[in-house]
């Protein structure tokens, strides 16, 4: 039994002693962050709206809320909007009571409402589509994202700017020591897929629902910008 334990702590020991012979020698390295941006304007939207209504039954809520959304629907798809940009996100019925007297049996009434998320990809056609929404039924409108169609493309010229910055920084700090930028040891990336800046305001957007005599669009899409941050290890060399 000893001899075994022995032999095990025999070959622990030359079992570290080797994977630490092993073990790789960092060479001098200089540590830099990159950061690329890339501004681009929008040319899609993203809108949820969608309807509530309020009926003495929940039957009754049910079926109004259900015959307004088909009627958005019907809509959108007349206008050319692919029924695979059109989902359901939401749905809810829930009772209303007066004076909060939830323990009643019965309800005063139902509220039944129905939210929608609409894929807009003509920026140019958005007043024209709200303008129509509202009158096919809409009474919510949830919020609005903008979005860039071929964002890949313009993820890729982020991360180009970013490793860029990175080299330039790099450089600057080993020019400072009178050495030199070498080989890439390790870089990591990540990047921002796009936010809209700015935020699209409600206001505005309320403006579509009397815009038949209004000149010009009423809605401003602003930028959105695509950001792309790498950390990056260099060699120095002398």
């Amino acid at each position: 039994m000893k001899k075994t334990i022995f032999m095990l702590l025999v070959l622990l020991t030359a079992g570290l002693m080797q994977a630490q012979a092993q073990q790789q020698v960092l060479p001098p390295l200089v540590n830099v962050n990159g950061v690329g941006e890339v501004r681009v304007q929008p040319d899609q939207v993203m809108l949820q709206m969608g309807v509530e209504v309020r009926e003495k039954t929940l039957e009754q809520a049910r079926k109004q809320a259900d015959a307004k959304a088909a009627a958005i629907i019907s809509y959108l798809k007349k206008q050319g909007v692919s029924e695979k940009d059109i989902q359901t996100s939401y749905m809810s019925i829930y009772p209303i009571y007066s004076n909060g007297e939830y323990g009643r049996t019965t309800p005063d009434a139902y509220t039944a409402q129905k939210t929608m998320t609409v894929l807009v990809r003509k920026l140019n056609r958005f007043d024209e589509l709200m303008s129509g929404l509202y009158g096919a039924g809409v009474n919510r409108v949830e919020g609005v994202q903008f979005k860039v169609s071929d964002v890949e493309k313009y993820r890729a010229e982020a991360r180009k700017k970013a490793v860029q910055d990175a080299k330039q920084k790099a450089t600057a700090l080993t020019g400072e020591l009178g050495a030199k930028v070498g080989n890439v040891y390790s870089i990591n990336e990540s990047t921002n897929g796009g936010r809209p800046v700015p935020m699209y305001a409600e206001a505005a957007m309320m403006k579509t629902m009397d815009s038949a005599g209004a000149e010009g669009p009423t809605i401003a899409g602003g930028e959105v910008i695509i950001t792309s941050n790498v950390s990056v290890s260099f060699v120095i060399e002398n």
